[in-house]
């Protein structure tokens, strides 16, 4: 693990303003940033992680974005949320997945009423609407989403109730903006800006990750708050717009380009995305969309704010491995850990003629050490269990081998896109500005 020496952290905090924007992915793609943060951590000399400027969340970003600004470092994370070794805050990935049973009782039970205003409505006009359009009122009675996210906040809540956290937005020591969306209005809403920072960070990431359909939208004040990519992908401009002269940004998600694949691991056993059937055309559609918005917003930060540098991290588009991964499944988050972790620091290697000169000046230096050892893992640098704090212990081998079986078993049941298709390396595409 790199361990930044206080005279760096002096450099940084008296010389340039660093922030960091992290966009949403779901599950998967909060792992692959908790991988691609570990690289960066490792191989970044002269940066603290815990000590950045700003921090910019959405969707599963936010809750890596305000892990950092908590003071939990990406060694902590890994602990917690890959090889699950907190016995202090166990993580079950079922929080991700559970069933919203209130949400389907509740829209259950309106059915009877809203039945009978569809009929009643019909016996009104029988020649104004036939009884099927009357009966479009029963669309109230579907649930708003599927999962229950009421989880994820009590996790949170707990991790955050830790000594040496908060989970609220004015004791940070930096600052952090969750953003979401107004449902009833459409606009982004910064958590964590004057007005909002009332709000329990637990509760704001909550709101910033109910992805319409998926999770039933967030109540915070009298209002509904939902996804906040609906309005824009990773919001950098929120981190920008407070004089930084760095932004690092990650976006775990990115649209398939199966021409630039290598043939012997294109698209898996599919010769063509639409022969994935619809979860393939829906994940692609889902991605492109998403991922357009990002590089508009890319472009516009190059003129809007030309005194900064931006430095983009995300997959490359011929990452066969990563898109056919079920975005919305936790298992298997070890490979996808390393997959990113490695594929960062193979990136920062080859890219490093062009990015040295950006990151030298605000103070940072790449540690060629680490990044040219290729026996290194996102493990390798973590502490030694017997370091280890007690409520940390890692588990037994035999729980260790239980549990990687039982992930092995709800990859299978779980993630249907993930079949037939054989691991494949990756490159993480780098964009950057100066």
């Amino acid at each position: 693990m790199l361990v930044t020496q206080p005279e760096s952290i002096q450099r940084q905090a008296s010389g340039s303003r660093i922030g960091l924007a992290i966009a949403g992915g779901g599950p998967v793609g909060l792992v692959y940033e908790i991988g691609a943060l570990r690289a960066l951590d490792e191989a970044l000399e002269g940066i603290d992680f815990n000590q950045l400027d700003v921090y910019v969340g959405v969707s599963a970003g936010a809750v890596t974005a305000s892990l950092l600004a908590n003071q939990i470092k990406t060694e902590q994370i890994c602990h917690i949320f890959i090889s699950n070794e907190s016995r202090e805050h166990p993580l079950d990935p079922q929080i991700f997945l559970t069933p919203a049973f209130g949400e389907y009782w509740r829209r259950l039970a309106s059915v009877p009423r809203l039945l009978w205003e569809s009929c009643w409505r019909y016996l009104q006009n029988p020649f104004d609407l036939s009884l099927l359009q009357s009966l479009t009122r029963l669309g109230r009675a579907l649930p708003v989403g599927f999962f229950d996210n009421e989880p994820i906040h009590e996790y949170l809540a707990r991790l955050w109730s830790a000594s040496g956290c908060t989970n609220d937005f004015r004791q940070l020591a930096k600052r952090l903006y969750v953003v979401a969306v107004d449902l009833d209005t459409g606009e982004s809403v910064k958590f964590g800006a004057p007005g909002y920072d009332a709000v329990p960070i637990s509760r704001a990431v909550q709101a910033s990750s109910a992805l319409p359909g998926l999770y039933p939208p967030v109540e915070i004040g009298g209002r509904y708050f939902v996804d906040g990519a609906l309005q824009k992908t990773m919001h950098a401009s929120v981190a920008l717009q407070e004089g930084l002269d760095l932004l690092l940004c990650l976006n775990p998600l990115v649209p398939f380009d199966a021409r630039l694949a290598p043939e012997s691991r294109r698209l898996g056993q599919v010769d063509r995305l639409v022969e994935g059937g619809l979860p393939v055309v829906l994940s692609q559609t889902f991605r492109a969309l998403i991922h357009s918005r990002l590089r508009v917003g890319m472009q516009k930060y190059d003129s809007e704010y030309e005194h900064s540098d931006v430095v983009l991290f995300e997959p490359n588009r011929d990452d066969a491995k990563m898109f056919f991964t079920n975005v919305f499944s936790f298992s298997g988050r070890d490979w996808v850990c390393e997959h990113a972790y490695q594929t960062t620091r193979r990136d920062l290697l080859s890219r490093r003629e062009e990015l040295e000169p950006i990151l030298a000046r605000h103070g940072i230096r790449m540690r060629l050490d680490v990044l040219e050892d290729r026996d290194r893992h996102y493990s390798s640098g973590l502490s030694n269990p017997r370091d280890l704090a007690p409520s940390t212990k890692p588990r037994s081998r035999l729980s260790q081998d239980l549990h990687a079986a039982l992930d092995q078993l709800q990859e299978l049941v779980s993630a249907p896109l993930e079949s037939g298709v054989e691991p494949a390396d990756a490159t993480i595409r780098t964009g950057t500005r100066g």
